[in-house]
């Protein structure tokens, strides 16, 4: 039976889950948001066995313990399994990540390092990715060291030094010594897969390193702020600057509720609480990058903004059903796209505009045009003041009805008031009057119209 405990491993491009038997039940090419070639984790009988098609899997002869962690400190998965007979076998899972002629590589590839430990494991390789979500099995073709799964919109490549026949027929055969298998876009590699292998990882597992080392954290509870913290890393798609909420599509909020939301976007309520956590951490960088997309929301939009955007500010992520998958656990539908982006979150001008005041006060950034990131943001407040005592979907993004929800009327206090204190900053002497005023103003109404004498606290709702 499969579960949600499954290992996450990606390189701000892509992303991909593994079961504790080294099964990939999930990844999206050639992005995040992207067709999930491997979507047997959305492919399940109501027990929780995956589909025999969209994974990726090792089959070992004979298994009867599976074991699974990261490498210190990184975003590469080591699983262990071992056989009845006492062989074990070491899988090294990671998409590459490393600095390369002075920027960061990282392709859309998975890699597999498959060592034999202990005696001669006996395996099979599945490689069966679908496209289309689902509906479309690959074409075939091989090479002398690489076979392609060839679909619609694009192909994949897997190159190996194991033998490809053994591969493509899924053959049983025993591991004598370590393999390399490198799936990724329809590209000839440029050296051979083993030092190919062996060279991603370690610089791979440097990056993460020096990534982590360069975190300020306390000394309590280190294991899992760092484990945090490269979570929410991989959650970035650094291209655009975009943040998604979720790697995934469709895990229902509770069984059988058909709450199945596909939530590969970037909500700006999520982002901006992935960017404070990580600022407090001191890895700004990650802000640096959201910066830009929301640079370029701010331009466009103006003065209204949607709850979530897709990573490359394309078309809105209309919503749909696709008919091929399941579900997790058959709990479907399964959705493509998410129609949230209709629906009006006046917290979100809280989010962006407390999501990029650091900017405007952090020495460490290195930031030009302070003065015209502020003239874009100025609408937003402007939008922000208009709006905190009108009704919309909440945090709880309710789809059937509205109500004026504190939270946002909070969050858009909250534009205010920081943008009063950006408005200081720069000198600004009238703005910040008037955006004080503005921020007293929403304040009042909160303390008024919130504020429940029976329970002596806040209600959700205003005159609620």
């Amino acid at each position: 039976m499969n579960g949600l405990d499954l290992g996450l491993i990606g390189n701000c491009c892509i992303a991909a889950l593994i079961d504790i038997q080294g099964r990939i039940l999930w990844c999206c090419l050639p992005r995040l948001d992207g067709d999930p070639a491997f979507n047997a984790l959305l492919n399940q009988d109501a027990d929780g066995e995956p589909a025999a098609e969209g994974l990726y899997a090792i089959d070992y002869d004979g298994l009867e313990l599976a074991t699974q962690r990261y490498l210190e400190n990184t975003a590469v998965l080591k699983t262990v399994l071992e056989g009845r007979d006492g062989s074990q076998l070491e899988i090294i899972d990671f998409a590459p990540r490393f600095m390369h002629y002075g920027r960061i590589f990282r392709p859309a590839t998975l890699v597999r390092v498959l060592r034999p430990l202990r005696g001669t494991p006996r395996i099979r390789v599945r490689l069966r990715p679908t496209f289309e979500y689902g509906s479309v099995t690959p074409a075939i073709t091989r090479g002398s060291n690489h076979m392609r799964m060839v679909g619609p919109q694009f192909a994949l490549r897997l190159t190996t030094d194991a033998p490809v026949s053994f591969i493509a027929e899924e053959t049983w055969f025993l591991v004598e010594e370590p393999l390399t298998l490198v799936l990724g876009p329809d590209e000839s590699l440029a050296e051979p897969v083993p030092e190919a292998g062996r060279s991603f990882l370690e610089k791979t597992v440097a990056y993460w390193r020096d990534w982590t080392r360069s975190l300020n954290i306390p000394f309590e509870w280190q294991d899992e702020v760092i484990r945090s913290a490269i979570t929410l890393k991989l959650s970035t798609f650094e291209e655009t600057g975009a943040i998604v909420a979720a790697i995934t599509t469709s895990i229902p909020e509770h069984p059988d509720s058909q709450r199945n939301w596909d939530y590969r976007f970037c909500g700006l309520r999520d982002a901006y609480f992935v960017v404070h956590a990580l600022n407090r951490l001191s890895a700004t960088r990650t802000l640096e990058h959201y910066l830009r997309f929301i640079k370029n929301i701010a331009v466009a939009e103006r003065n209204r903004l949607q709850p979530l955007y897709p990573l490359t500010l394309g078309s809105n992520p209309h919503e749909t059903t696709v008919p091929a998958l399941r579900g997790y656990r058959g709990m479907g539908p399964v959705r493509v796209g998410n129609d949230a982006y209709r629906q009006v979150q006046n917290d979100v001008f809280g989010s962006v505009v407390l999501a990029v005041t650091q900017c405007f006060f952090d020495r460490r950034l290195h930031m030009e045009g302070q003065q015209q990131l502020y003239a874009s943001l100025k609408p937003l407040g402007e939008a922000a003041l208009a709006s905190y005592d009108t009704p919309d979907a909440g945090i709880w993004e309710l789809r059937t009805r509205k109500a004026v929800h504190t939270f946002s009327a909070l969050m858009c206090w909250g534009a205010v008031d920081r943008l009063a204190r950006i408005a200081r900053r720069l000198g600004e002497k009238e703005d910040e009057r008037s955006w004080r005023e503005a921020a007293g103003t929403i304040r009042e109404a909160i303390l008024a119209r919130a504020w429940n004498d029976r329970l002596q606290s806040f209600a959700a709702t205003f005159d609620g």
